[in-house]
């Protein structure tokens, strides 16, 4: 284990050279509130041959997730043109309300955005979604725009981080928009009977998270921040690219997710976390707070005993998996919005996973 209780929370000398402020978040979910226990009643129904695995659903952590959709349109088959129709339409919607928001928060409007960089693994749009929305909205023409797809839940966290390394090369007065959208609900699929779309329909929900980043050297100037990016990282396991994933299928993404992967997270997350710490001149004992992507209740569990952490330390992470589920991209940037609203202080880590299989680490002082 990384860290024990009694480990008193030192500070080595940092090496990041790194220095990137957040100056606004936003988050936003679509309008349709479901509890956990309407959605296991769905499943049975949907799935009838699992159903003395309902169980699973009252275990997940969660109480509540939000659809874009309204309920009847679940038990319907679609294809790849409604699922995109649908997707792309509320996709959009989420995108400029956290838009407008985020920018609001940081105090700045359409006309200051440098960068747009946009994530999603839930669907497709060509042209890109950023494109999209700068149909809707009054960006500056000379935006320089970056779509990322294929990071699964880890987009958020990894998107996040190649922002902040976009912003990091800016001039001061530049401002960067990182945006990332997810609507799990479009994927389910209730031609296929696997045990896999049955646990994916357990966990996942919809929801749009937008935050503004800028050099640091701004808030020298005068400028004020929700906190810094001081680093990031990635770290890629080989080999395991049925752990988490995307199968094409006739009628949309096939979901891939192993039973293995809380195994390789017991193995192999604390060694990644010490190398991305070690790079930077970081030790664990230093950080006021953990926001750890909650993939599901038994992720937050492993990732709480291989990292010697408390069950506190993760309270805030499995907050957001009671109330929202699993949104893939967007959930660790909603906890790290709760915990900027809760007013946190000090030193936390952000931690998220996706396909590859990959980790990816940013460390921000709030």
């Amino acid at each position: 284990m990384l860290k024990t209780a009694s480990e008193p929370k030192e500070t080595r000398q940092r090496t990041t050279g790194f220095d990137v402020e957040i100056a606004g978040v936003a988050v936003a979910v679509p309008e349709h509130k479901v509890s956990q226990e309407d959605i296991a009643e769905r499943a049975k129904a949907v799935f009838p041959h699992l159903a003395r695995l309902g169980t699973l659903y009252s275990n997940t952590g969660i109480e509540t997730r939000y659809a874009c959709q309204p309920k009847d349109w679940y038990y319907e088959r679609h294809g790849w043109e409604a699922r995109t129709e649908v997707f792309q339409r509320h996709a959009l919607a989420l995108l400029e309300e956290v838009t407008l928001a985020a920018l609001a928060n940081a105090g700045i409007g359409l006309k200051d955005v440098s960068a747009l960089v946009v994530n999603t693994i839930t669907g497709l749009a060509i042209p890109s979604l950023d494109a999209k929305l700068m149909n809707r909205l009054k960006f500056p023409q000379s935006v320089e725009r970056i779509p990322i797809f294929g990071l699964g839940c880890g987009g958020g966290v990894a998107g996040l981080a190649r922002a902040a390394r976009y912003a990091q090369a800016m001039p001061p007065d530049s401002h960067v928009l990182f945006l990332t959208v997810d609507l799990c609900s479009l994927c389910l699929r209730i031609a296929d009977p696997s045990m896999a779309m049955f646990v994916s329909a357990a966990l996942f929900g919809d929801g749009a998270a937008g935050v503004v980043l800028r050099h640091g050297e701004r808030a020298k100037d005068g400028g004020e921040g929700r906190g810094r990016i001081v680093a990031v990282g990635d770290h890629f396991w080989p080999n395991t690219e049925r752990i988490m994933g995307w199968d094409i299928k006739e009628d949309g993404f096939g979901v891939v997710l192993s039973p293995e992967l809380p195994a390789l997270i017991r193995k192999h997350l604390a060694p990644a976390v010490r190398g991305f710490l070690d790079a930077n001149g970081m030790s664990l004992g230093e950080f006021a707070g953990f926001l750890l992507h909650p993939g599901g209740a038994k992720i937050l569990k492993t990732a709480q005993r291989v990292l010697g952490l408390s069950r506190s330390d993760l309270a805030l992470s499995a907050s957001i998996l009671r109330d929202f589920g699993n949104m893939s991209s967007p959930t660790a940037l909603f906890a790290l919005d709760r915990a900027i609203k809760q007013g946190a202080k000090g030193p936390h880590l952000l931690i998220a996973f996706g396909p590859g299989f990959s980790a990816y680490f940013v460390a921000i002082d709030l």
